[in-house]
């Protein structure tokens, strides 16, 4: 069972799981393994709005870190998320074909995007945010975004 970290921000609860690496736009990073598992925070999966449509690169797309990982569509936006490490795609969530609302209904567990295996975890997730990090720094920016 996956621990959580939580703020509040006026009405808004916003969970950021504790046993992953974020990167600083909200992509999380979950080593099992050799591979990584990579999905939306709950803070950007929040922030979008309403998931319509996911398309994640194919499996073998090989990707540096910041590289564009999958566009989501949502109701607020269209939106690029880049890859919090560099690697291949091993694979990709099958069930965001069918249900791309999954993201916000599961973002850190049915939710995910992709698998990726990953040539050099240790200097990959130096470059990583830590939860207690992220969340402090998601916590900022709605702090910001609420009082304008």
């Amino acid at each position: 069972m996956t621990d959580f970290l939580e703020t509040t921000v006026d009405k808004f609860v916003f969970r950021v799981a504790a046993d992953r690496l974020y990167n600083p736009d909200g992509v999380w990073a979950l080593l099992q393994g050799d591979q990584v598992r990579i999905g939306m925070s709950d803070y950007l999966q929040q922030r979008n709005g309403d998931v319509a449509f996911a398309h994640v690169k194919s499996i073998g797309a090989k990707l540096a870190r910041g590289d564009e990982l999958a566009e989501v569509e949502t109701v607020k936006a269209n939106a690029s998320l880049f890859s919090p490490v560099s690697g291949v795609v091993v694979a990709v969530n099958s069930a965001l074909e069918i249900s791309p609302e999954i993201i916000n209904e599961s973002p850190y567990d049915k939710g995910w995007l992709a698998v990726m295996e990953v040539a050099d975890w240790e200097n990959e997730r130096a470059t990583l945010l830590s939860p207690e990090a992220y969340l402090a720094a998601i916590r900022e920016q709605a702090e910001k975004e609420l009082n304008g």
